[in-house]
């Protein structure tokens, strides 16, 4: 009789574990990617134009040094004024190519912009995917371990427990 028991609440209590446990899994969203020719079109894309970009940069480099070895051979020959007006000229012209490069290649320069363009519909598509997947299949949460690093792509609200620290530190 005692046996019983215990077997039965051993039982019940296996039961009710196996009944509150969270499904989880992991995807590589970069293989996902990597798989749609659309992102592959898109990277191959901006890979182009940050070469282009890049080779513009350096031909503009190029052309400030070009001028500033005519600098460095004139300058004996040059009045102070000229050449202070020779190094503004060359000063001038680093600064317009920094920020070129700024424009072009900063977090909020024009190849983000582009890629943003390009990649945040793909992405969005996955995501949307990695979410009808796991409410369809009742997962709790799902990783992206493309990196090594693991973090989470999907979670269902119920588990977040934010605003309960919130509180809890507002105390």
């Amino acid at each position: 009789m005692v046996k019983n028991t215990i077997l039965t609440l051993l039982l019940t209590i296996g039961f009710s574990v196996a009944a509150n446990a969270q499904r989880i899994a992991y995807v590589n969203v970069r293989a996902i990617l990597e798989s749609i020719a659309e992102y592959q079109e898109a990277q191959k894309e901006l890979d182009e134009l940050a070469a282009r970009w890049r080779t513009e940069i350096a031909g503009e480099y190029d052309k400030i040094k070009a001028e500033y070895n005519r600098y460095q051979a004139e300058q004996v020959l040059l009045s102070d004024e000229a050449r202070r007006a020779k190094e503004d000229e060359i000063m001038e012209m680093e600064k317009r190519v920094r920020e070129m490069q700024k424009e072009r290649f900063s977090p909020e320069g024009l190849l983000f912009e582009k890629r943003k363009e390009l990649v945040q519909p793909i992405q969005d598509r996955i995501y949307g995917a990695i979410q009808d997947y796991a409410d369809d299949r009742g997962y709790d949460f799902i990783f992206d371990n493309s990196n090594g690093a693991s973090g989470i792509i999907f979670a269902n609200p119920e588990y977040d427990k934010t605003n309960d620290i919130i509180d809890k530190i507002r105390k």
